[in-house]
């Protein structure tokens, strides 16, 4: 398997981190991130994190994290370098002029475009201390609300491209449990929460490969955009999710990239005029 997956990741090679590097200019660090680096520095060094070594690539302890993925997510992830450029963004995604979408595999067949619209909350059944679930409206409750918009099914697997209008807690996670779609891979909202805590204490084992089909969540953050102006940025699909979707869902190259770029032009459609 890819060492990467194991609980503990191993440590970024700047060189490689290099290679991440989608646009970088006076203001920002846009990053390719992969499916299996945490963003938040760690207790395992500068290079064990995004963030970590990117401050280690800028020689800077200045940094901010604009946009941000769960660990086994891949794709755009954005980084400002001043103040002023991390206030815009951050205020744009607060005001939904900064939008972005994702590509997702999912477990189950869907057929046409889905608008999941619920509260989500902390799982008080759950062991797990950061899982969330669908519930009523309360005081703590955070209303959430997700477009899922099939581009093909295949093999019992349906490739969906997301947007999102809320930036909640495992959102895209728990809304595509709630439709009776779990993403490929998922280890927590899945077919058995038990995965994931044996996977945080004792690492992976092999047996579930089959199970899960995928070593990580079949999640990439394909593009992070600006209504404001002409800013976008683009993750190209991870390896492994790549490889899912020829392999299991036995589709081309060339179909998966003509569907990719359906969706990018989909999304731009959607978007609100300014």
């Amino acid at each position: 398997m890819n060492q990467s997956f194991l609980k503990d990741a191993p440590l970024v090679e700047i060189e490689d981190f290099k290679k991440w590097i989608l646009h970088e200019d006076e203001n920002l660090l846009v990053i390719d991130k992969p499916g299996w680096l945490v963003c938040h520095p760690s207790k395992n060094g500068p290079f064990s994190s995004l963030v970590g070594t990117a401050k280690e690539y800028l020689k800077t302890q200045t940094l901010h994290l604009v946009s941000r993925l769960d660990r086994e997510t891949s794709g755009v992830v954005m980084l400002a370098k001043n103040r002023k450029a991390a206030s815009y963004w951050q205020k744009g995604v607060e005001r939904k002029t900064v939008r972005r979408y994702y590509l997702a595999i999912l477990e189950g067949v869907i057929d046409e475009p889905q608008k999941v619209a619920t509260f989500l909350g902390k799982d008080p059944l759950s062991a797990v201390y950061v899982k969330q679930r669908v519930t009523e409206n309360s005081r703590k409750a955070k209303y959430a609300e997700t477009d899922f918009i099939p581009l093909q099914s295949q093999g019992g697997y349906t490739l969906c491209s997301i947007a999102t209008l809320t930036g909640r807690k495992h959102q895209i996670r728990v809304h595509a449990q709630s439709i009776g779609c779990p993403l490929v891979g998922e280890k927590l909202y899945g077919k058995d929460e038990s995965i994931y805590l044996d996977f945080c204490t004792g690492g992976w084992r092999e047996e579930w490969h089959e199970m899960l089909g995928m070593y990580r969540q079949a999640l990439h953050g394909r593009c992070l955009a600006d209504l404001n102006s002409d800013d976008e940025f683009l993750s190209p699909l991870a390896e492994d999710f790549e490889e899912f979707l020829r392999v299991k869902m036995t589709l081309k190259s060339n179909a998966i990239h003509k569907l990719v770029r359906a969706a990018d032009i989909q999304f731009r459609q959607n978007l609100p005029k300014n």
